[in-house]
């Protein structure tokens, strides 16, 4: 009976060693092809260290979102792609897969916003949404005391500003 409970302690170990080593550390940064460009571009060894640092910065302040991969992090409601450093900014209505309201703020920073539910949001400046929700949802945006500041029925395009917009009800 020892001698079994000694084994299951070894073996339990053994699987948290090699868990650590087989994920790594928390810190080590992605490669720089593991960043998404928007446009398709390459991202230089130097974007993706500026990268890195952003992503750090904004899980650091967000707590709720953990990343998918590179740049691409899961928040509440979706996602936020950050923008690579450096890169321009479109200012022309974004592709949006059908069922979602996307969003790309004025610093080229994407959030796709899937689940109904109410949300924080941190875009900044001016931008541009696809709202490519099913038919007639209407998706509403919140000053910063909770107030309703304007909506959008699906399907619709536009800009706005996005730095008076505290918080996102998708549908």
């Amino acid at each position: 009976m020892k001698l079994r409970k000694a084994l299951g302690l070894v073996t339990a170990s053994v699987a948290l060693v090699a868990t650590h080593l087989l994920t790594g550390s928390a810190s080590a940064a992605p490669a720089a092809d593991d960043y998404v460009a928007p446009d398709g571009t390459r991202v230089t060894a130097a974007q993706a260290t500026q990268l890195e640092e952003r992503v750090q910065d904004y899980l650091g302040e967000h707590p709720e979102a953990s990343r998918v991969s590179g740049n691409k992090l899961r928040i509440p409601g979706g996602t936020v792609t950050l923008a690579v450093p450096g890169s321009t900014v479109d200012a022309s209505a974004i592709s949006c897969s059908s069922g979602w309201l996307c969003i790309q703020d004025a610093y080229g920073d994407r959030y796709n916003y899937y689940y109904c539910g109410y949300y924080d949001f941190w875009g900044l400046g001016d931008g541009v949404f696809n709202n490519n929700q099913t038919w007639g949802t209407v998706a509403r945006f919140y000053n910063r005391d909770h107030s309703l500041r304007w909506t959008n029925t699906a399907k619709d395009t536009g800009t706005a500003s996005w730095t008076p917009v505290y918080h996102i009800r998708p549908c």
